[in-house]
């Protein structure tokens, strides 16, 4: 807790600014990159936290060559993770991929598991990433959890950047929480979550207060049963799924990577 504490302590520079509400579109480019440079980042991300099975680790240099042109400290990040994944053989890598994101709580891919913990409320969060899916054409397989966050990448990359950011945006304490736990642990997917944060609005105090929380409480447990609590029918079997899981098993609900056409012709 000390070093998390720290690493959220420290001074940014200036003054953060007041609150106020921001458009899709200021939300989309807060960063300063542009539609495709976050589509591109969204997409290399998606991939490197994908279970590296063989066909991921093929893919390594197929990002070398995708991120090459973006900026700092995207591209910085992004070729930090290329380069400890392909430094690493298949085994040591996928053991230290399950290590590092299905057996810790702060090290979990499924972005409403820190803002709602195991509780009623997440069947209504996830309800809401569900529908933005819908609303941009997309479904998904039942048996997976629209939060997870190569899926979300995946869906920002290669569908909808506005939705993507919105749902990222909402989930940003969980995302820095996890770049925070990749960088006490020495992961190398730190770089990739790097990347990431660099793509989305500076904290908030909010956040801030949020990130500090988590890591001190953790996310909320709620023992009982989901019956009779008004959720609809939708959200409870979401829940549902949530409660049923044995843990934040992410390899269980890991999309397949979105391919490169996706991004070609797509306006900014």
């Amino acid at each position: 807790m000390g070093a998390l504490a720290r690493l959220l302590s420290r001074p940014t520079g200036q003054d953060l600014p007041p609150k106020r509400a921001r458009s899709p579109k200021d939300l989309l480019h807060a960063s300063g990159l542009t539609t495709q440079e976050l589509r591109t980042c969204w997409l290399a991300v998606s991939w490197l936290l994908t279970y590296p099975d063989d066909q991921v680790r093929a893919r390594l240099d197929d990002l070398r060559t995708l991120v090459r042109d973006l900026p700092d400290p995207v591209r910085i990040g992004l070729q930090g993770t290329v380069e400890a994944l392909a430094g690493k053989d298949a085994v040591t890598l996928q053991e230290r991929y399950v290590d590092t994101f299905d057996t810790r709580r702060r090290g979990c891919l499924h972005l409403t598991y820190f803002s709602h913990g195991d509780t009623r409320r997440r069947g209504m969060a996830l309800l809401r990433i569900k529908q933005d899916f819908r609303a941009a054409g997309v479904e998904i397989d039942e048996q997976e959890l629209p939060d997870h966050l190569p899926l979300v990448l995946e869906f920002a990359a290669g569908h909808d950047p506005d939705r993507g950011a919105k749902i990222l945006r909402s989930n940003r304490p969980g995302v820095e929480l996890l770049r925070l736990h990749l960088a006490e642990t020495g992961s190398p997917w730190h770089g990739a979550l790097v990347a990431l944060c660099a793509t989305l609005p500076p904290l908030d105090a909010d956040d801030r207060a949020a990130v500090l929380r988590l890591a001190e409480e953790g996310p909320e447990e709620e023992a009982v049963g989901l019956d009779g609590y008004g959720l609809d029918a939708d959200a409870g079997a979401l829940a549902g799924q949530t409660f049923a899981a044995s843990g934040c098993d992410s390899r269980a609900s890991a999309p397949g990577p979105v391919p490169l056409d996706l991004l070609r012709g797509r306006p900014s």
